[in-house]
Order: C-alpha cells, then sequence, then structure tokens
C-alpha cells in the first residue's frame, strides 16, 4: 500500500497549519540554539498566544500550538523582537539543517552550517521538504533523519557530500563542502528531481555523477541520550510536546546559558546539571522514549482516535519500540516499526513490522480491547 496524502509544506512561522487546536506555527532556531532570553521569550509567547504547548519536532525546530488566527501576527511580533525569525520569509522555510547538538564555536560544524545559512538563497527553487544533514561529530548521528544531502565524516575522518538513498559520497573539505551542495542541488533541478519531491526517491532511478560515489560514510555512531554531556544536561521529552511553563521553570531553576534542541526528542540545558525532575525524561532507559505517538484527536483534524494518553497506558504492556498513529499518513514515525496501531475511525488497525498505511494483521481494536491484551494481539 502507498501512504495517504500528507501536507507537501512543512508548517513555519510566515506560514502556519492549521490544526485542530488552531494554528501551528513553527519555529527555526539557527544552529538548533536558543539563548536563555530566546527560550523564556518562546515559553512565554506561548503561554500568551497558544495553548501553552510546545511541539519538539523531529527536524530540531519548536512549534508554538494553538495560536488563534487573529494573533498570528502578535506571534511574529514576538518572535522577530526575540530575534528568533532572523531571515525573510523567503529563507525562512529553506532553513531545514540538522546538526548534532555537541558543536562549539569555530568547529566544522558550526563553520559549515553558518556558511549554508548564508548560501541559501544562492540554491535553486527546492521542493519544501528538502533538507540538509551536517553531520560530523564523529560517526553519523542523524542518518535515521530526513535529509536529502548530508555531509558526513570517512572512515579517515575526513569529509564527504552524500546524497541521500547513495551509499557513497563526494570528497570535501570545510571549504568546499557548501559549493558542492549548491551543484548537487542544481544536479538535482536539472535531472527533474523535483518531480520526485525527495533526493532518495530520485537517486533510485537517475545516476549521480561516478565522482559523487566514491567515498562511504563512517559507520553509524549511537545518537545522544538522556543525561550528563560535555555541555551541560541533556533532558528527553515524551511524545516531543513540552508545557511552556515547564520548560521556563526548567531553564530558570538551573539558571541554563541557553538551551539546545535535537531532532531526538532530547533538547540540552546549556551549563546546567542534570536535576531530578518528573516534568521530562532523566532516565535513557525510560520506555517512553521508544513510543511515538502522534498528537491524535482532537489536536489533529486527520485523526479519529486520542493517542497519547492511550500511549503512555500501553507503554507498560507492550515491547516497545511502539507507535501509535492517528490516521495512516503517520506523521510521528513514517518507517517501519514493530508494532503499529493505526487510528480508523475511532478503533484501531494492528500493523506488523510496517508501516503505517499498510495493509493490518487486525482490524477494529478499540482503547478497552487493547488495554485488556497484556501485549498479545
Amino acid at each position: 500500500m502507498s501512504r495517504p496524502d500528507a501536507k507537501g509544506w512543512c508548517p513555519g512561522a510566515y506560514k502556519p497549519m492549521m490544526s485542530g487546536d488552531g494554528l501551528v506555527v513553527r519555529v527555526r532556531p539557527v544552529m538548533a540554539r536558543l539563548t536563555q532570553e530566546q527560550a523564556l521569550g518562546l515559553c512565554e509567547t506561548a503561554d500568551r498566544f497558544g495553548s501553552g504547548l510546545i511541539d519538539l519536532t523531529s527536524r530540531a525546530n519548536l512549534q508554538i500550538r494553538g495560536v488563534k488566527e487573529a494573533d498570528h501576527g502578535a506571534v511574529l511580533a514576538a518572535l522577530h523582537k526575540l530575534n528568533l525569525l532572523p531571515d525573510d520569509p523567503a529563507l525562512e522555510s529553506r532553513r531545514n539543517i540538522l546538526i548534532p547538538p555537541l558543536w562549539q564555536e569555530g568547529d566544522d560544524t558550526h563553520r559549515v552550517a553558518t556558511e549554508l545559512v548564508a548560501c541559501l538563497g544562492e540554491l535553486p527553487s527546492l521542493p519544501p521538504k528538502m533538507g540538509y544533514a551536517i553531520d560530523l561529530q564523529g560517526g553519523p548521528q542523524l542518518s535515521d533523519k530526513s535529509a536529502d544531502f548530508r555531509i558526513e565524516r570517512d572512515a579517515n575522518d575526513g569529509m564527504i557530500l552524500r546524497a541521500d538513498g547513495a551509499s557513497r559520497g563526494r570528497v570535501v573539505t570545510v571549504d568546499t563542502a557548501v559549493d558542492a551542495v549548491l551543484e548537487m542541488a542544481q544536479w538535482f533541478v536539472d535531472t527533474d528531481g523535483p518531480a520526485r519531491r525527495r533526493m532518495a526517491a530520485h537517486v533510485a532511478l537517475t545516476p549521480l555523477p561516478a565522482d559523487w560515489q566514491a567515498v562511504p560514510p563512517a559507520a553509524s555512531q549511537k545518537p545522544p541520550e538522556p543525561g550528563e554531556t560535555p555541555f551541560g544536561a541533556m533532558f528527553g521529552v515524551a511524545f516531543g510536546q513540552i508545557e511552556a511553563a515547564q520548560l521556563a521553570h526548567l531553564v530558570t531553576a538551573t539558571d541554563a546559558d541557553a538551551m539546545r534542541v535535537t531532532p531526538w526528542r532530547l533538547f540540552l540545558v546549556e551549563g546546567a546539571q542534570m536535576v531530578d525532575t518528573e516534568m521530562f525524561i532523566t532516565d535513557a532507559h525510560d520506555p517512553l522514549l521508544n513510543v511515538n505517538a502522534c498528537p491524535g484527536a482532537p489536536l489533529c483534524n486527520s485523526a479519529t482516535v486520542e493517542t497519547r494518553n492511550l500511549a503512555r497506558q500501553l507503554t507498560s504492556k507492550f515491547p516497545t519500540p511502539l507507535h501509535i498513529s492517528g490516521c495512516a499518513k503517520g506523521c510521528a514515525l513514517p518507517r517501519p516499526c514493530a508494532t503499529t496501531l493505526v487510528g480508523n475511525d475511532g478503533a484501531f488497525d494492528l500493523v506488523k513490522n510496517g508501516h503505517p498505511w499498510d495493509a493490518p494483521v487486525k482490524t477494529g481494536l478499540t482503547p478497552d480491547i487493547l488495554l485488556e491484551a497484556r501485549g498479545e494481539l
């Protein structure tokens, strides 16, 4: 089966998306980092003009939920004042750049990312969901995250640019990496890549130049997890949804220098030590880290089932990984999972080792049936 049509674009600050609880306004922090002032200001904006909920997305962005259409202008004004909208509307939507969190000013990650941001206006017109991974902190950590252009290490600590979907990449340096991205983007356009929307789909049908397939990336490494890091404390977020008041309390209580967001439902509180808190996940073995659940009903207009409360109840009954999707689009995890429950007309279909849109092995499962199943379906 094929995936049902999803939105062809991601929400942004200037172009929010309407959901069941109001507008979703996405903020893309530069270098995935907010100063203390910016983090507290974002929380205040979410409380004042939204529902008080902030999403931490798989692209390391933050989304203010529940904004009324009449308040969108006020939200933009607040974000401008916080310097969280540093570029014009045309470029803001292009700034889909993933980086691991443990970078520092002047290192390769910072240099390449800064130059790429400066050159976004030179890129040809690309499909709106295309993005970039600057994955240079040892072996790749972002291989399973959405990106079309991947700047990675090779086995000898060199640097390559790899088209998503290709097994090998082109040798580059810090000074040539962004020029190579611009060249690859132009190749994508010139070879009719936009018709296929994403790089991996295009590479599957269109041969890359031979010298762009010269060197394999280094072996992938495990992504970060909750705990202490050289830069501060890393906290997890169940389902990627944060209460703004709780985040503001943590930032204030730890006197954090800044906050860095990641695509793994984790955020780093710079300059802070790990503290015991029930607000966020502090245990790397917490099973909630391996459970994916979209907002579900009533927050999403496509969903006919509530998802996250059920996910919390099922975590102790079902082995993880577990994915609970409000509909067959599978926005929270558009990849295969061992156990996926898919909302369908108020009940759930069960998909084993497949995508949410694949054929189910059972249908019509109500929450009561699931809660009584004790992990056996």
